[in-house]
């Protein structure tokens, strides 16, 4: 019986942190027994909020790869790929740009919310406000049933789903199936400062980072406010720390360290070194992977260029049936 289509991307807009790795890495990977997944890395994209420097965008590719690979990711069960390998992305986002309305893009609430928190970098450009339709295109393209998402990607995804309809309607033929949203199961992973996790506020711990770096990054990490001595009770709901416990520590330990801080049982430091410990626990297979791939770049290379090579064939396919709906043959 074959297999339903699953497709999703990174921005290689800078190194893989661990809000990546459990928000969404680590659920592609549960996903490759039971669908038909297409992953790649969404270099294209990296222009929309990073065009006027381009310098890192190469090595950052190479690094998701890396990570993609290190992290479980198997190029036998899922095609792994990179977006602009594969130019009939730009061809699907070029037609479908002709018939999505100005307005669905202006209504996408991230649109706004980028421009407010990117203050430094000029956002008035097309292909910011279009970003949508090349997500679009990115998951039309192949067809996808499904796409893994965030919560907070809820909104793009809606509005691939009515352009979608809207390229049925007007051609009438059913070419796109209507993707629906597999929402991952820690959507959002607290960062060192207690906002969500993300390259662009600094408050990240990346999988590039040593294990030394590491361990300071938690110790430096902020609490709840309200204990600042050893012997103040505090709340653990108020300390970014113990989320990161509910993601990575076990049960047992979860109440353990609830308990500790309520009472004033134990310190923050001690809440931390459990942290540091599980922390490690889950990381140190995937820095050992990515240091054997590291130091093998052919096979990471041949990983992206079959990955993408059989992503095309799957792209040409939607594009014919596409050109001929547009009378574009």
């Amino acid at each position: 019986m074959k297999k339903e289509r699953v497709l999703s991307g990174m921005q290689s807009s800078g190194k893989m942190h661990l809000g990546n790795l459990v928000g969404a890495l680590k659920n592609w990977v549960d996903l490759q027994d039971k669908y038909d997944c297409f992953y790649f890395v969404a270099d294209w994209h990296s222009l929309t909020t990073g065009y006027a420097d381009p310098s890192s965008i190469r090595e950052s590719t190479n690094d998701l790869l890396i990570n993609f690979v290190a992290a479980g990711l198997d190029p036998d069960k899922s095609t792994i790929f990179i977006q602009s390998m594969v130019p009939q992305h730009a061809e699907l986002h070029l037609l479908l740009s002709m018939i999505t309305p100005l307005g669905w893009l202006e209504r996408v609430p991230t649109y706004k919310e980028k421009q407010e928190n990117l203050e430094n970098r000029d956002l008035s450009m097309y292909g910011f406000l279009g970003y949508p339709v090349l997500m679009t295109s990115d998951i039309l393209i192949y067809r996808a049933q499904h796409v893994p998402v965030g919560i907070d990607q809820m909104p793009h995804l809606e509005i691939s789903r009515e352009i979608a309809r809207r390229f049925n309607f007007l051609y009438k033929e059913e070419v796109f199936p209507d993707p629906e949203g597999l929402l991952t199961k820690f959507p959002k992973v607290p960062g060192l400062d207690g906002r969500k996790m993300s390259k662009s506020y600094d408050n990240a711990i990346y999988l590039s980072d040593t294990p030394e770096v590491v361990d300071q990054k938690i110790r430096t990490m902020m609490t709840d406010p309200a204990r600042k001595r050893r012997t103040d009770k505090g709340d653990p709901e108020l300390s970014p720390v113990f989320h990161l416990h509910k993601i990575f520590s076990s049960p047992e330990e979860i109440v353990e360290v609830a308990e500790g801080c309520r009472t004033a049982g134990i310190g923050c430091i001690d809440c931390k070194r459990v942290l540091i410990k599980n922390l490690f626990t889950y990381l140190e297979p995937i820095w050992a992977r990515r240091a054997e791939l590291i130091d093998n770049p052919k096979l990471v290379r041949d990983i992206a260029y079959k990955g993408s090579e059989k992503a095309s064939h799957a792209a040409e396919e939607t594009m014919e049936t596409v050109r001929h709906c547009m009378g574009l043959r």
